[in-house]
């Protein structure tokens, strides 16, 4: 039994399907892999989403603007706060910093930010933490505004192990991508023997970054095995023992997975 803590279901590509996302969660489940985080990124795409996962009870979703997102209007905290009341609702985000892709006068990217967090705390909900290229900003925000009142995961992980044990420490998870298949990926693959058990989730990301041997190719929630199997061999265990401990980890996380 696995769990996908991050996905996009509302941007795969059902040509495979033949258009039939119905098909899609079928394959998923035919894969083992028995739930499923659709995460936003934007607000004008949400309720098409929520709207398109309705039918699937093992979907749940989150709320929140990506920090790349800049064509759209800001987000407001009440309204972020509004939505999350929703029952499938398990998480704020996903939120952070990406530093990557912009440069300049960042201020706006912090300032939503800590839009996020804030309405976290106010719903009590966790947060799904984008972060690259940002290390110390990502850090220094999530503990000014006390973050660590409602915890949450930095999402497909790609930073150090300094990074990786501040998040560790405010009581947040980490979770990685396909990314840890990649063959350069061996640095990375070090961070993940040294984060607990008891704080590891997985991800697909999908439809990006496809694990190997699907690189290349758009990713699937029915390739989270792959991952999975990975991290299992990492740890030096059976990936069915990986894949209990994830679940639970997931599960305790996201209190409104059962």
């Amino acid at each position: 039994m696995l769990i996908d803590s991050h996905c996009h279901l509302d941007r795969v590509d059902l040509t495979p399907y033949n258009g039939d996302f119905s098909a899609l969660i079928a394959a998923t489940r035919e894969a083992g892999v028995t739930q499923c985080i659709c995460v936003s990124i934007d607000l004008e795409q949400y309720p098409q989403m929520r709207a398109l996962i309705d039918p699937y009870p093992e979907v749940m979703v989150s709320v929140g603007v990506h920090p790349n997102e800049r064509e759209h209007r800001e987000p407001e905290q009440g309204e972020l706060e509004q939505l999350a009341k929703d029952a499938r609702v398990v998480a704020i985000g996903e939120t952070g910093l990406d530093y990557h892709y912009h440069q300049g006068d960042l201020s706006w990217q912090q300032a939503r930010f800590r839009q996020h967090i804030r309405a976290a705390r106010r719903c009590a909900k966790p947060l799904i933490i984008h972060s690259r290229d940002a290390r110390e900003d990502t850090i220094r925000i999530l503990r000014e505004e006390q973050a660590a009142e409602v915890g949450g995961v930095l999402h497909c992980f790609t930073e150090h192990w300094p990074m990786a044990q501040a998040a560790l420490e405010l009581g947040f998870y980490v979770s990685f991508s396909g990314i840890i298949t990649f063959n350069s990926a061996q640095a990375l693959r070090e961070v993940a023997q040294q984060v607990p058990l008891d704080r590891l989730l997985i991800e697909t990301d999908a439809p990006y970054l496809a694990p190997v041997p699907h690189r290349g190719k758009p990713n699937e929630p029915r390739y989270l095995d792959k991952i999975a199997a990975k991290l299992a061999e990492l740890h030096g265990m059976e990936m069915t023992e990986l894949a209990a401990i994830v679940q639970t980890n997931t599960q305790r996380l996201f209190n409104a997975l059962a």
